[in-house]
Order: structure tokens, then C-alpha cells, then sequence
């Protein structure tokens, strides 16, 4: 019965006969006589599991066999000859399970089969027939299905367990399912039997390992909850009863104030009547108070009859809460407390009747009714003894009932003040009698009378010692029950416990604590009848539900077994725990009571690993003195007398409640002598008076190697457990460790005490599994053992347990510890001594040194293990590998460890030699000695003759001291060097002959001298292997013994210079840091990025502290020796930030600077030229604030020069500045054209002579003084115009422009910024191959710096990463190719000409945005995008210099006649002209255009005004009578409209009928950006318009004038085309100059006449 699943037997190794064979036995004591029978099948045996007088077997291949008396079938069939159970073939069973009188199988599916007797429902509800089946005579289906969820799913089983009336079975989820009869299922129920399986709720939520079923008790072994969540468990739970009416105060108090030791859930004595067989539909409730300190109000069934308070709905709410404090001791009990002399127990106390007095029953008239019902419980009795039940206690007697020897009285009396005692006495039921109620009438009555008297229960003695408080509050906490919410569990609410541990014991299941490997935090809860003890909570009483056993909380359990009434459990430490019936001896030892757990006596040197239990016997496998393990046995020895008549001489006294005392039997288990006849046992089971083994033969000596390896690792765990607790547990404890042992060594023997308990704890799981292991050997992978699977966490506990042993050593610590010890342990040393498992024990005392390091020694035991078992396979399978491997990787680390050991002494022995002030500066636990010069053998090259120097190399750093007499460990001074960043260069012989070595640190070098060649060499090997160590094997590409030049690592200069004090940690290259870092500087300054040179170079992110802000400034961008340089953005500290050019840490170039958010006065933004840090040059300063624009020449932070400045009311001037101010002549034109110009003095102020031009004409020439908006002084004279002279408006917008800066010489920081990009130093000179270099390597890293790009953009970067073919010629066949790169370059800002498009439409939006878009900038707009075509095409043929100039021709190449060219960039037929605008507009247009068409809409606004007044009014007629009122010839008009295919006649009324194809093509002008795009959708209105026209008239038609122009201002009409005005202007303007006169500059002009024409159209 082995608590781990089985995996599908597959055949493994060796082959089928010498594996899984089985010997059978009737147990009965080692006697000689006895002899197993040995079971011959045709292929191994996995499993066995034997019932009272059944078993059950399972072979490899998942095959069923019966044999014993298969009643269900009136068979009896021997054991020699078992039976195949047909109806399982082909399910795969994995596992079986045998009850008192029925067999369970479980598939490899997780579904359970069950057959046999099923009286009390134990075989479930089986498909088959009705639910009266007594017996199930073949294996049918039972479903376990999980009702909770929606919608209800089919739950998974992987453990099964049966007693004689239950069965149990365990989910995948690890929770637990019951069915069957009784209170040993922990159902909250009360109606039996349960044929259905039901989740046992009070463990829902806890990580159930193991279950096993007795036959009237079942126990489960309970992973524990998490240590840190003590308080966490409760909380939710207290929580929600806070709320409920059921939380009494008191209960609250116990919660906090009863001491958990004595807290033992209430238990339930079962009258005769109530554990008598009854038939199983009309069996009274069972249960009466709910274990787990609370009343029975507050169980989970409360709500659905299962409880007798609550039947009554109303009362539900109203329920005493009945709370008994028993006050159990777990952990030793005493036993004159229990047993008198006649072995009859004493009256049990209980202590506290705790009472609610706020939740009482409102009237006696409820009591008297609640009494009533209580009664009214149906008590027959019908006794049906099963055939051949043999059972020292018969299976219908009221076994649990303590009736005979305890009067009811007595339990619930003996603390009481005597007025209870004088009510109650009168109830003391004779023994065996059936009271008319059962107890818990009594019990209800008590209670009240209890509350009466409002006796808050002081606490009483108990049936254990008070005083043996041994458990932790910690344990004692893990392990409350979970008790379930109010209401029936169906109501689909989680149970109280799950709240707290659900979510826990959920997450950390999948991984076996450790990742894989089994729990030892265990706890072991029983649950059941009681009568003899068998539950272990140290009384009788039965359990209705799942309790924990306290005291072996904490004891490591790892496998419970259940015999019919006694338990065992087994722990790590390869222990066994008894308690129960021992009527037989079964349990082990004599000790008493019997009602707790108690230790089974071994002799000295057993390692008991596998247990079982019988009806009155116990089996235990146990590594003895060899490798093959043995058998001891408890129980009944062999007496002379029959069997036959022993088993009449029982069935007559089968209606005593006690089982048969055996007349023989043996205080401690004994040896069986033929198991080692049996080969290798790896698995025992008992069931009725049977026993049987499970052994392997030992082929190639694998099973020998796996049992060795398990037994070596069982008895190392037992003696690291024992290290723990005589030597580690004490000291750790000891008050006076600190002082002894002085503040670090106290540090370190913490530590070392930690590591060697995580060492122990993986040693007690490692072989745990490994038992686990072994019951399977024959269906488990090699491959699966922990050594394999979990290698690395092995290597590491290791590892950390050497070095933390290792630097406890260093410090001296043994010494004082060894001191501590002696003190501590006193008449212990000599058990200690034991431990010593070497020789160097020297005169009794204990070394303390081998001792400790002893463990060490286990990892070349591990490896020897691995080689025995890889050379049980073949060199080629997986399984040698991984054997091999892992035996090497074990094998290194064990010598490793030892040189670390010796390290380690060395080094301790070098501080004793050189102890002193001096040195023990530098004694560091981590620091090892590597070598030193103390005998002068190195010395500092130029040293003086009389100085002395030292030099120690540790494992971490190289020391020099100077002044130094070594042999009296005195230096008047020493530096430390790290190893991390120390650079060892040997020197090749000089002519001096000195054998020198130069070491190269960050700050400083410096060379040493050998004496002789052989030290030369010692010390450059020494250096290089210890800073290659330090390293981590090396850095970057070092071949071993070599240390790396370029490295990673931590410094902290302390020299003067720019990185005085500060902290760097990244990359370096022989002694200077170089690579990508980050510099931390004590005054809050860092540094992250790249350094080149000891210098920050590259890209970088500092940040710097401004005090006075308190705020730091904070700069992303490129830096050059030292200093920012290159493109960045800096923030600054007050809110201000700069997005540009940097020039030696000074802002210079191109640059962006805005106000920032955080400045409330003022808010602008200036975009321009600097030099040294200072606006210089041509700029743009947008003052938000104020509302104005500036937009010209600055020189040292100050507007001067020519300039244009707009305001937000539409006032435009131009003109110089002089030192911030409008100074000298200028033009100045409000909104309303009124124009003023002349000279100006201070911004807006005038003085000096002018001329002011009205709007309509008038003109004012004089002097002038006064600022604009205020009002002018003037002296001069009016001058009204002529009639005839209108052309003053023109004369006016003729002026602009006088005082501007030249389109040409604006922006010209941007296009520097974008050649220095390339590598050029001024426009056009550089190297073309440098420039297409810089474009790669700046892709190629910004693809390596930005991992998160889309898939589109990495794509991009990556055609761009390729230089295209730029030398060659360019003809019409690879224009194309230039045309697509600039396309793709322009798509990211990554591309130098990507970020000069970007840069460009910044500074244009920020231009011509906002308060910019004014009209009177147009012509300046319109310019300045002319200007850029010119600028970036001379980039462009300097990247391509094969391009020719602008407007020149690109010849065909010479191979093919054919041109490809697209129709806007031909002039001539087969010729293409390159023009900058037709190559680069398309790139740059359509991201200025929005900016640019508001400004022509701007300028046209009067014109498209009378325009669109004329479009609304002609599209009102209909389309005849427009065509007439144009003019158009009726040949032209068309006849039919084609609406979706269908032909339809256009009559006088119909409108927008005309035309159509042509209108909408015409419409799709606005959509377009460029010229040449516009150009092309006028082409194609004309295409269109031609051919709705073809069919009317002849083949060979052409167009004229007079014909198309009124057609066209049709089509222009009916396409409502809003602002044509500013399109027609736009493509005057920017259109291809090549294509002005050809066809498409006609068409264009059509379209312009058509836009004139409906303007001045009369509507009349």
C-alpha cells in the first residue's frame, strides 16, 4: 500500500521473471516453521493488497488477479492459482485496493472500479442493477463526480483506500472522496449509507499525500500549510462568522485565549444504538458535535438536516453554540491519568462548557420540541454477522461504543460543580443498556444548564499532562481543522477553510514542496471510531470528522498505514509511530497509553522505510547491516493450539467489546528470518491475518545499486537529523552563542546552521523519494530520480553548505565552538562522539571539523551509485548518458569541495601564523589565501633598498603592504587591489634581466619584480587563475589561465579627477572603462550608457541633481570624450527642454527649446540655430503667451536682423532688428489691409518718415511717431487715388517680402545637422563611401537598441541596412531603385534623410502653425518648400552622384529601347527628366500640405467666397437647362444615364444625371497632395469626359476650345469642389516646370479658366 501512484508498467532493464515477485504468508510470528508461499505468475507483480480473507493482485501490463474466499462469487480460490479478473482487461489498472470483504481497481484514466460486499454502500453506486445490491459480484464503473462546479465535471482519482465499510479514494486535486458507512467517511451526513462518492469537505482545500483506511478509522497524511500564514489562516474565516449570528463572544475568546495544546475537538461517544448494524437505509444520525472546536451550528450540513439542533428551519438561526474545550495534551501522555490497575480507563474529563448566552432558545417550548425530535430517532437494532468474520472484535458489535467501562456520566462530569452532578447522575446508563435517547440529548440538557449558570469553564486537567507543552505554537497553529461555513456544502460556497489555504495549498501543489521532490511538512489527520485508541487523540471518542493528530505535526511523517484497529506512521527519520489496539503486540512497544502515538521500539541501527498493517500484526521493511533490506514483524507469535479452534474460541467472545488479548507476543518487533531468501524486498502489505512481500532478484546488480543507494541516503538523513538535534538544535538555542563565539563568527554559525538544515531537509526529501521509489522499481524510469532531475539544486545546497562551513572555518570559529559544545552538551559528547564517523576521534573528544564536513563525502557516494547503474545499460541509451553525465558532474563537484576544504584550512592556518591588529583587517569569512611573499620572492620595481613589501593574493583581491615584517604580521600601511579589476601582463626579459610582471588597475600601475623565473611564473599563473575565478571563468573569448582584457565589473575610484568617489559597474578593457556602463557619483549625479576610453562616448542617459530646484536635470543623446555632444534632448530642472544639437557640452546647431509645462508666466517655444550654447542665426520664436511669432535673424540670445513677425490679431510686420528691438525700415500691414511703412524705432513704435496705405486706396506720406496700437502722431499729407488707378492692392502685396530672410539661407543648421550625419564636415564635401557607412552602422544599431519595433518597421530597417548600388550611372532602368530607397528612407526618422524630412516638417508646422498661418506668409511658405527640394536634392546626388542636375535628363540605358518612366516626368517621348520637385515632392508635400493649403485658403478666401456663392446657386437647375444656360452644343448632350447596368433616359427634370464618371473623377482632386498627383486627376476627368462623348459622335472627333470649355465648366459645377481656388493656386505654383506647356499644362489651364469663368458668371 504505498502512498505514490503507479506509472503504466513498462518493462525496463532487465526482464519480467526476476522482478515483482510475490510471497504470501499467514503472519503468525517468526516461528521456523513458517514458510511463504511463494505465488509463481507469467509476468511481475506491481501491486498486492489483501483484505480480511481476500486479496487482490496487479501484474505488469495492468492485468487483475483475485484469490482467497471470494464471497460475492461463493468461490474460494487458492492462492497458488489466483483468478484474472476478465471484465478488467484492457481498462489499464495502476492501481488496487483491498477492503474487509470488497476490491477496488483504479485505471490509468483515474476511474475507479469497485466489487465485493456493498451491504453498507462501500462499493458505491454502481451502474449495475439497483441500490439494494448486497453484493457486486464484478468490477463496475464508479464515477466521482464534482457537483460544486458548473456544469458538473468528472473528477480524476489517483489514490484508492478501502476499510470493511468505507472506501476512500484521492484526487489528482489531492482531495479526498469518501462512500460508504459510518463516521469514519467525515461526510456531514447523517444518512447512510452513502452511495455516491462525496468530497470529504473538512479537508477541501488541503494538499492530501496518502490515505489509508482501517476498518472502522481512516487516516490521511496532510501536506501542512505554510508556516508564514499562521495568522492569515483564520482571518477569512473569522471574518465571515464575525457576521453570522452563529459566532459567540466566547467562541472568539477561545479562539485567542485557549492554549492550542489542550485543544481537542469534542468527541462523540456512539451508543449501542447508534453503532450497532442497522440496516443501512434506516441507521440513526451518527454524529452529533463537530470536531474542530466548534458547535455543531456552525457545521457544514447545518442547513440540511444533518445536525439534530437545526431540523427545525427556524431555529437555524438560534442555535447553541456548543464549544468543548477539551483540554488534550498531544505529545506524551501521562499515563497514571488514564489507566487504573485494572486496565479499565479512567472517567475521561472534559473541560469548559462554553455556552452563548446571546443565541439561547427563545421559550422552553422550542427546547421541549427540539428534545422531542432528538429522541424520536428510530433505534432497532438488527444484527447480521457476516460468514467467517474472525475479527478479534466481530464487525456488528458496538466496538466503539465506551459503554461497558465508562459510564456517560463520568464523561461529562468530573469538572463540573456538584449541582450538574446531582442532575446527570440519575442518566448513568448501565453498561450496555439502550437509553430511550442518545447521549446528545444529555449533552444538550448539560449544556443549557451550563449556560444557566453562566459557567465560563476554568480549564481542568485532561487525560494527558498539561504540562508537556513540547509542540510549538507554530505547529499547533498549521494544523487547526478547517471548519466549514454555515449552510449545506451543496450550496456551492467554498468551505471555511478554503478561504485561507486554498489558494495556497492549490499554487503549491504541482510542485511536490521542492520542486518534485515529496513533503516533508506533514501533518496526519484520523477520523472514525476510537474505541481503542486508534485515532490517536488521546481518548476513545469517536471523530465524526478529519482531525489532526497533534503530536505528529512536525515529526516528518511520509507514509501512514491503517491495520483493522491500530495505525502506524512513518517518518523521514525512518521511525515508526504506533498507537491502537495492542492486544497482539502489533504496535510495537508497551509503552501507554495506546491512545497517542507512540515510538515503536528498534533495535539499534534498523532503518525502518516501508510499513504495513494487518488486522492484529504490523510488517516493516528496514535497512539492516547489508544492502538487502529485512523484515521485522509485531504481532502474535505461532502457538501450538489450531487455528481452527482459535478462530471458534474468538467467535464465541466476538460480543466483547476488547479484541483477544494474545497469549504471546513480543515487546519490539522481531526479525523475519527467511526474508533473505526472498531476494530484494521492495514492498510489504498486510490484510486479516495475512501478510505478503513483493521482492526483486538482483540482475547486472542494478536493484542491489538502487537499494544501496536509497539505504546510504536513508542513514545519512538520520545522521544529519541527529547532528541536528544534539549538536546544531542546542547551540542554536543557547543563549550564550553570541558571546562565545563573538558578533561574526555568531553571524556565520547562523548561516552554516541554516545551510546544513536546507542540506538536511533535501537529504530527508532525496530519500523519501527514493523509498518512494523503490516500491515501484519496476514501473519507474531511471531517468526520473532525483539525482537526474534535480542535479543543479543538489550542486547548489552543496556548494552553499561548503562555503558556508568553509568561512565558519576561516574565522577561527571551530575553536570557540568546540568550547560551546563541551559546555553545552556535557553527558552528551560521548552520543556525539558515536556520530564521528571518521577516525579522528581522537581520546573520546569530538572533532568538530571532519564532523561537519563529513557530508561532503556523500557526493562521490552519489556518483559511484550513478556509474553501478549506468553500467547496467547499453553506451547508447538515454539512460547511460544521463547516468554518466550526472556521475561526472557529481564526481567534479565532490573534488572541487575538497580543494575548497583545503582552501579553507590553509587559510586558517595562515591567520593563526600571521595573527594580529593588522591582519585582522583583512580577514574576511569569503577570503581565501592564494599565495604570498613572504620570503621576499616579489618585490616593487624602483623600490628603495630599505623598504619592505608584502604581497598576499587572496581569492578577491591583491594586497600590498608596505613597512612590513611578515613573521610578526606588522605593515605600517596596505592597499587592496580587486581582483575583478586587476589586469595581469607579463613582461617580457628586458636587458636588465628582471623578471617582471606589470599590473594594470583603473587608477593606477605598477610593476612587480620575481626573484627568480619559477616565482615569475608561480605568480602570473596564481594571478591569472584567480582573477579568471573571480570572473567567473574568464570574460569575454579568455582562454583559461589568460585573464580577460575586456570584462564586466564593480569599481569605486577614490583618486582625484571626474569620477572621484564614484561607483561604476559595467564593462572594461585592460584597466579602463569602456563598453556599456552606469557611474553613480556620490552627490546623486549617474551615467548610463556607453564610455569609450575611461570616457563617456556614445549614447548615454545622465542624470544631474540641481540643489537649488531640488530637481534633477536629465539629458538622453550622444556624448563625446566626456562632454554631451551629438543629438540629444536635455530636460532641464526648471521645466525647460532641449531636443537638438550639442557641441562640447554646449547646445550648438540645430536645437528646439520650449518653455515646458511646468513655467506658468511664460510659455514659447524657439526653434533654430545656436552657437555655444546661445541663439544665433535663423530661428523661430513662437511667444505663446503674448501671442507673436518671430520668425528671422538672432545673435547672442537677441532678435537682430531681418525678420517677420504675425500676430494672433493678424498683424504682419517686416523688417531688421537691432538688439532685441523693430529698429530702421520695415512694413507693417494689419488684418484690414491697412499697410504702414516706413521707419520704426522700438517694437511696434514708429518715428521717422513712412507711408501709410489705406485699404481702399487713400495714402498718408509723412513723419510719424507713437506705437501702432495706441495711435499715431502725423505730419504729412493725404493723397486720395484717381478713379482710374485700382492697382494699389497689387502695388501693396508686391511689397512683401523686401525685409525677409532669403528662403535659401533659412534652415540651414538642419541640412548641417543631417550632412555632419553623413560624415561630411561642411555641405557636400566628405567621403561618399564614409557616408553610406554611417547610414549602416546607424541602422544596424538601432536595430540592436530597440527591441520592441513592429514588424513593419524592423522590416524597413532592414532593406535600409543594405547599401544600394550608388556609383554607377544613372539611367531610366534604375531610377526606379533611387526613387524606392529615398521612399523607404524618408518612413523612419532612423535614416539621415529620414530625420531631415522629420526635422523639416517640425520646423515648418512650427512656422506656419497656429499664429504663422497667416496669408502674408504664403509667398514665404510657398518658397520655403522650393528652397528645401533644392537642399535636400544636392544631399540626394551627393549620396547618388549619378543623378543630373536639376532638370537634366536621364538617358535610357544602352541595352533596351524601352523606358520606364511614369507620364508627369516625361517632356519628351522617351526621354525622362529628373526635376527635384517630381523626385522629392512626393516625399515632403504630402507631410507639409496641411499647414501650406490653409494658407492659400487663406489667401483665396474672397475669391473661393464668390466662387462657392455661384456653385450653390447654378446646381440648382436641373441638368438640361444648366447644360443649356453654359452654352454647351446640344450634340453633346447625353441621352441615357446607366444606373447599375440599367439604361435609363435622362428627361428635362433630371439632374446630376450627366456626366457622372467624369464629375467624380474630378472630385478625387482634393484627396490628392502633390502637383503632379492633382495633374494626373484632371487628365483623367478629361479621359472620361471623352468617352461618354465617343458614342455621340464620329470616330475621328477632336476637341476645341469653344467645345470643351463649357463641357468642362459643367463637370467643374456638378463637382462642388470646395477650395478649388487654393488647389488651382497650389499646383501653379509647385508644378513640374518640364510639363507647364505640354498637354497636361493645357488641361490645367482648361481648369483654371473654368474656376475665373464661374466666378464672374452671372446667375441671372
Amino acid at each position: 500500500m504505498e502512498n505514490t501512484e503507479e506509472s503504466p508498467a513498462c518493462e525496463q532493464g532487465p526482464t519480467p521473471p526476476e522482478r515483482g515477485l510475490l510471497h504470501i504468508w499467514q503472519s503468525a510470528g517468526p516461528s521456523e516453521q513458517l514458510c511463504p508461499e511463494r505465488v509463481l505468475l507469467s509476468r511481475p507483480v506491481l501491486q498486492a493488497a489483501l483484505g480480511e480473507h481476500h486479496g487482490v493482485l496487479l501484474t505488469q501490463g495492468g492485468q487483475v488477479y483475485s484469490f482467497g474466499e471470494l464471497l460475492w462469487r461463493d468461490l474460494s480460490i487458492p492462492v497458488s492459482a489466483p483468478l484474472l479478473e476478465v471484465s478488467l482487461l484492457g481498462k489499464t489498472v495502476v492501481r488496487v485496493a483491498a477492503g474487509g470483504f470488497h476490491c477496488g481497481a483504479l485505471s490509468e484514466q483515474g476511474n475507479i472500479f469497485m466489487w465485493g460486499e456493498n451491504t453498507a454502500g462501500q462499493c458505491g453506486l454502481t451502474d449495475r442493477g439497483k441500490v439494494t445490491n448486497i453484493t457486486v459480484s464484478e468490477p463496475c464503473l464508479v464515477s466521482v463526480v464534482d457537483s460544486e462546479v458548473v456544469p458538473p465535471a468528472v473528477v480524476r482519482i489517483m489514490d484508492l483506500a478501502c476499510g470493511r465499510e468505507h472506501s476512500l479514494a484521492l484526487s489528482s486535486q489531492n482531495e479526498l472522496w469518501a462512500w460508504g458507512s459510518g463516521c469514519q467517511l467525515g461526510l456531514v451526513t447523517n444518512s447512510f449509507p452513502v452511495f455516491r462518492p462525496q468530497k470529504v469537505e473538512h479537508l477541501a482545500g488541503r494538499h492530501v499525500i496518502q490515505v489509508a483506511c482501517g476498518a472502522y478509522h481512516s487516516l490521511a497524511l496532510v501536506r501542512s500549510l505554510p508556516p508564514q500564514n499562521f495568522n492569515t489562516q483564520n482571518c477569512p474565516e473569522k471574518r465571515e462568522r464575525g457576521q453570522s449570528p452563529h459566532y459567540s463572544v466566547t467562541e472568539r475568546e477561545e479562539l485567542s485565549t485557549v492554549d492550542d495544546a489542550h485543544y481537542c475537538p469534542l468527541g462523540v461517544e456512539l451508543t449501542e444504538a447508534l453503532t450497532s448494524e442497522t440496516s443501512p437505509r434506516r441507521r440513526g444520525p451518527r454524529r452529533r458535535f463537530q470536531p474542530g472546536g466548534r458547535s455543531a451550528g456552525s457545521s457544514p450540513g447545518s442547513g440540511s438536516g444533518s445536525c439534530p439542533f437545526s431540523e427545525d428551519s427556524k431555529s437555524t438561526t438560534k442555535q447553541k453554540n456548543l464549544t468543548v474545550g477539551a483540554s488534550l495534551e498531544p505529545d506524551g501522555l501521562n499515563a497514571d491519568h488514564l489507566t487504573q490497575t485494572d486496565g479499565s480507563p479512567k472517567s475521561h474529563s472534559l473541560s469548559g462548557w462554553r455556552a452563548n448566552k446571546s443565541s439561547a432558545f427563545h421559550d422552553e417550548m422550542e427546547l421541549q420540541s427540539l428534545l422531542q425530535k432528538l429522541s424520536g430517532h428510530s433505534l432497532e437494532t438488527q444484527h447480521t454477522t457476516g460468514p467467517g468474520d474472525t475479527d478479534s472484535l466481530s464487525s456488528h458489535t458496538s466496538d466503539d461504543s465506551c459503554v461497558s467501562s465508562t459510564p456517560s456520566v463520568d464523561l461529562l462530569t468530573s469538572s463540573y460543580e456538584s449541582p450538574i452532578k446531582s442532575q446527570t447522575t440519575n442518566n448513568s446508563g448501565v453498561s450496555g443498556s439502550c437509553s430511550s435517547s442518545p447521549v446528545c440529548l444529555e449533552e444538550v440538557r448539560l449544556c443549557l444548564e451550563a449556560e444557566k449558570k453562566e459557567l465560563q469553564g476554568q480549564k481542568s486537567s485532561s487525560l494527558t499532562n498539561i504540562n508537556q507543552k513540547a509542540n510549538a505554537a507554530a505547529n499547533r497553529r498549521r494544523s487547526l481543522p478547517g471548519t466549514p461555513t454555515y449552510g449545506s456544502p451543496r450550496r456551492r460556497r467554498p468551505c471555511g477553510c478554503r478561504p485561507s489555504s486554498a489558494g495556497r495549498t492549490q499554487a503549491a501543489a504541482p510542485e511536490e514542496a521542492g520542486d518534485g521532490l515529496p513533503s516533508l511538512e506533514t501533518e496526519v489527520w484520523s477520523w472514525g471510531r476510537g474505541s481503542e485508541g486508534q485515532l490517536g487523540h488521546g481518548d476513545q471518542l469517536a471523530r465524526l470528522q478529519p482531525l489532526c493528530i497533534k503530536s505528529l505535526t512536525g515529526e516528518e511523517v511520509i507514509k501512514v498505514a491503517a491495520g483493522s484497529h491500530h495505525s502506524l506512521a512513518l517518518s523521514a527519520q525512518c521511525q515508526v509511530y504506533s498507537w491502537g489496539s495492542n492486544m497482539c503486540g502489533q504496535l510495537g512497544h508497551v509503552n501507554s497509553p495506546v491512545t497517542v502515538p507512540q515510538q515503536a521500539k528498534l533495535s539499534e541501527g534498523l532503518r525502518v522505510w516501508d510499513v504495513s498493517a494487518g488486522q492484529s500484526h504490523s510488517l516493516l521493511i528496514a535497512d539492516g547491516d547489508c544492502v538487502q533490506p529485512i523484515l521485522l514483524y509485531c504481532g502474535q507469535h505461532q502457538e501450538p493450539m489450531s487455528t481452527q479452534s482459535e478462530r471458534s474460541h474468538q467467535s464465541q467472545r466476538s460480543c466483547q467489546r476488547s479484541p483477544n488479548r494474545a497469549e504471546s507476543y513480543t515487546v519490539r518487533p522481531t526479525l523475519l528470518p527467511f526474508c533473505m531468501e526472498m531476494g530484494y524486498i521492495s514492498t510489504v502489505c498486510s490484510g486479516g491475518q495475512s501478510s505478503a512481500v513483493l521482492a526483486d532478484q538482483n540482475i547486472m546488480g542494478f536493484i542491489s545499486a538502487i537499494h544501496e543507494l536509497a539505504s546510504r541516503e536513508r542513514h545519512f538523513y538520520c545522521w544529519l537529523s541527529s547532528m541536528r538535534k544534539l549538536l546544531l538544535g542546542p547551540l542554536r538555542n543557547r543563549e550564550g552563542v553570541c558571546p562565545s563565539l563573538g558578533e561574526p563568527c555568531t553571524h556565520l554559525f547562523f548561516s552554516l546552521s541554516e545551510s546544513f538544515v536546507r542540506l538536511s531537509a533535501l537529504i530527508g526529501q532525496h530519500s523519501t523519494s527514493l523509498s518512494y521509489f523503490l516500491h515501484i522499481v519496476q514501473g519507474r524510469d531511471v531517468t526520473s530520480l532525483p539525482l537526474l532531475t534535480h542535479t543543479e539544486h543538489f550542486l547548489d545546497i552543496y556548494k552553499e553548505y561548503c562555503s558556508a562551513l568553509g568561512n565558519f572555518q576561516v574565522m577561527g570559529g571551530f575553536k570557540s565552538l568546540h568550547k560551546l559544545s563541551l559546555e553545552c552538551l556535557g553527558s552528551q559528547q560521548t552520543v556525539l562522539a558515536q556520530l564521528c564517523v571518521s577516525d579522528q576521534s581522537v581520546s573520546g573528544d569530538v572533532d568538530l571539523v571532519s564532523l561537519l564536513y563529513w557530508p561532503l563525502q556523500q557526493l562521490h557516494q552519489y556518483s559511484r551509485a550513478l556509474l553501478k547503474l549506468a553500467a547496467c545499460y547499453d553506451v547508447l541509451t538515454i539512460e547511460y548518458q544521463s547516468l554518466h553525465q550526472a556521475c561526472s558532474q557529481y564526481e567534479s563537484l565532490s573534488l572541487s569541495l575538497l580543494r575548497r576544504k583545503k582552501e579553507a584550512e590553509t587559510t586558517f592556518l595562515f591567520w593563526k601564523t600571521h595573527s594580529g591588529k593588522n591582519t585582522e583587517v583583512l580577514r574576511l569569512p569569503q577570503r581565501r589565501v592564494v599565495c604570498e611573499s613572504s620570503n621576499r620572492s616579489l618585490t616593487l620595481q624602483n623600490a628603495g633598498r630599505f623598504s619592505n613589501h608584502w604581497f598576499i593574493l587572496f581569492n578577491d583581491a591583491l594586497v600590498h603592504t608596505q613597512g612590513a615584517i611578515p613573521s610578526q604580521s606588522f605593515f605600517s600601511t596596505h592597499h587592496i587591489y580587486p581582483l575583478t579589476c586587476l589586469w595581469v601582463k607579463p613582461v617580457t626579459e628586458d636587458s636588465s634581466g628582471h623578471y617582471a610582471i606589470k599590473i594594470t588597475c583603473p587608477e593606477e600601475s605598477f610593476t612587480l619584480v620575481a626573484s627568480t623565473p619559477q616565482e615569475k611564473n608561480k605568480w602570473v599563473r596564481s594571478l591569472n587563475q584567480a582573477v579568471d575565478q573571480v570572473l567567473g571563468g574568464g570574460g569575454q573569448g579568455s582562454s583559461p589561465g589568460v585573464a580577460a582584457m575586456s570584462r564586466t565589473a564593480s569599481y569605486t575610484f577614490t583618486g582625484e579627477g571626474r569620477f572621484k568617489d564614484a561607483h561604476y559597474n559595467g564593462a572594461w578593457l585592460a584597466g579602463r572603462v569602456h563598453g556599456r556602463g552606469t557611474m553613480k557619483w556620490p552627490d546623486g549625479r549617474t551615467y548610463t550608457g556607453n564610455f569609450k576610453n575611461g570616457q563617456e562616448d556614445g549614447y548615454g542617459e545622465c542624470i544631474i541633481p540641481n540643489k537649488v530646484l531640488n530637481k534633477p536635470d536629465s539629458y538622453q543623446g550622444h556624448w563625446r570624450d566626456g562632454k554631451i555632444h551629438g543629438f540629444g534632448k536635455y530636460k532641464y530642472a526648471s521645466g525647460e527642454v532641449y531636443e537638438g544639437c550639442f557641441c562640447d557640452g554646449q547646445r550648438h546647431g540645430y536645437g528646439m527649446m520650449s518653455s515646458g509645462k511646468q513655467v506658468r508666466t511664460s510659455s514659447s517655444v524657439f526653434i533654430g540655430q545656436w552657437v555655444q550654447d546661445r541663439k544665433t542665426g535663423y530661428g523661430v520664436y513662437d511667444d505663446i503667451t503674448r501671442g507673436e511669432k518671430y520668425m528671422g535673424l538672432w545673435l547672442d540670445d537677441q532678435r537682430h536682423g531681418s525678420a517677420v513677425v504675425v500676430t494672433q490679431y493678424g498683424v504682419y510686420y517686416e523688417g531688421t532688428f537691432k538688439e532685441n528691438k523693430m529698429s530702421g525700415a520695415g512694413l507693417l500691414v494689419s488684418d484690414d489691409d491697412t499697410a504702414f511703412h516706413g521707419d520704426f524705432s522700438d517694437d511696434w513704435t514708429i518715428n521717422g518718415k513712412g507711408v501709410l496705405s489705406l485699404a481702399n486706396g487713400d495714402c498718408l506720406d509723412g513723419q510719424f511717431s507713437g506705437e501702432w496700437s495706441t495711435g499715431l502722431k502725423v505730419v504729412g499729407t493725404y493723397t486720395k487715388p484717381a478713379i482710374e488707378e485700382p492697382e494699389n492692392k497689387e502695388r501693396n502685396s508686391l511689397l512683401l517680402g523686401q525685409y525677409v530672410v532669403p528662403a535659401g539661407e533659412r534652415w540651414g543648421c538642419v541640412f548641417n545637422e543631417c550632412w555632419s550625419r553623413l560624415g561630411c564636415d561642411a555641405p557636400g564635401r566628405g567621403e561618399r563611401t564614409t557616408a553610406w557607412e554611417n547610414i549602416a552602422v546607424t541602422i544596424t544599431t538601432s536595430r540592436r537598441q530597440s527591441p520592441n519595433l513592429s514588424r513593419s518597421q524592423s522590416k524597413v530597417l532592414e532593406c535600409l541596412e543594405f547599401i544600394p548600388q550608388h556609383e554607377e550611372p544613372v539611367t531610366t532602368a534604375n531610377y526606379d531603385n533611387i526613387r524606392r530607397y529615398l521612399i523607404k528612407a524618408c518612413e523612419t526618422p532612423l535614416h539621415p534623410l529620414g530625420w531631415l524630412v522629420e526635422t523639416l516638417v517640425t520646423v515648418y508646422r512650427m512656422t506656419y502653425v497656429g499664429v504663422g498661418s497667416n496669408r502674408r506668409l504664403l509667398r514665404q511658405a510657398v518658397q520655403e518648400v522650393q528652397a528645401y527640394l533644392i537642399h535636400y536634392y544636392s544631399i540626394v546626388r551627393f549620396l547618388f552622384p549619378g543623378l543630373p542636375d536639376d532638370g537634366g535628363i536621364i538617358p535610357d540605358p544602352p541595352a533596351s529601347p524601352t523606358t520606364s518612366r511614369r507620364n508627369s516626368d516625361t517632356a519628351e517621348e522617351g526621354v525622362v527628366v529628373v526635376c527635384c520637385s517630381s523626385l522629392l515632392l512626393p516625399l515632403l508635400l504630402p507631410r507639409l500640405y496641411p499647414p501650406l493649403f490653409t494658407l492659400y485658403c487663406l489667401q483665396e478666401e474672397q475669391e473661393e467666397a464668390q466662387y462657392w456663392d455661384r456653385i450653390l446657386r447654378l446646381n440648382k437647375q436641373p441638368d438640361q437647362s444648366l447644360l443649356s444656360f453654359l452654352g454647351v452644343q446640344e450634340k453633346f448632350w447625353p441621352l441615357w444615364m446607366s444606373i447599375l447596368g440599367e439604361k435609363k433616359q435622362i428627361v428635362s427634370s433630371s439632374k446630376d444625371a450627366c456626366f457622372v464618371s467624369a464629375v467624380e473623377t474630378l472630385q478625387q482632386i482634393s484627396t490628392t497632395f502633390t502637383p503632379s498627383d492633382k495633374l494626373l486627376v484632371i487628365q483623367k476627368t478629361f479621359e472620361e469626359l471623352t468617352q461618354e462623348i465617343k458614342p455621340l459622335l464620329d470616330d475621328d472627333f477632336l476637341w476645341c476650345m469653344d467645345d470643351l470649355l463649357p463641357l468642362f465648366i459643367y463637370v467643374v459645377l456638378r463637382a462642388r469642389i470646395r477650395n478649388l481656388g487654393a488647389e488651382v493656386s497650389l499646383i501653379e505654383d509647385l508644378m513640374d516646370p518640364n510639363v507647364q506647356f505640354g498637354e497636361m499644362g493645357l488641361m490645367f489651364t482648361t481648369l483654371k479658366a473654368c474656376y475665373i469663368q464661374i466666378q464672374h458668371e452671372s446667375t441671372s
